[in-house]
């Protein structure tokens, strides 16, 4: 499972620098802060229509203290409320514990291999 698992991360973050992640924005910017371009790995934690909780991967691909852009291939629909778990690096010189986020889910671009999901957080992430 493991194997299998990083052999998916290591899929989605190469995949991701095909993915058409700007477009221009007209008149005055409306985001609150600063977005960083950088892939991260994720844990998607979730409860599908049928009520089942779910654990998937996914890739921020953009991350800001407000939200994220999300590349999943499971289909998250619009106002879905998820749990994004970052894991810790693997080498860490103290025991890390995964940062988790509350998410809810505000645009969905879909394609046959993957979907961009456009999240906002409940709460800011701390800038420090």
């Amino acid at each position: 499972m493991e194997g299998k698992l990083a052999r998916r991360m290591l899929w989605v973050v190469a995949q991701s620098e095909e993915l058409p992640l700007t477009k221009p924005i007209s008149g005055a910017e409306r985001r609150h802060w600063p977005r960083l371009t950088v892939p991260v790995p994720v844990f998607i934690r979730g409860v599908d229509g049928q009520g089942k909780k779910y654990l998937d991967f996914g890739t921020a691909i953009t991350i800001s203290a407000g939200g994220a852009l999300l590349a999943s291939r499971r289909y998250l629909p619009n106002d879905a409320n998820v749990s994004l778990e970052i894991p810790p690096p693997p080498f860490p010189k103290e025991a890390a514990k995964p940062r988790s986020v509350k998410a809810r889910v505000v645009h969905v671009r879909g394609s046959d291999r993957y979907h961009l999901c456009s999240l906002t957080f409940f709460k800011p992430l701390p800038i420090n």
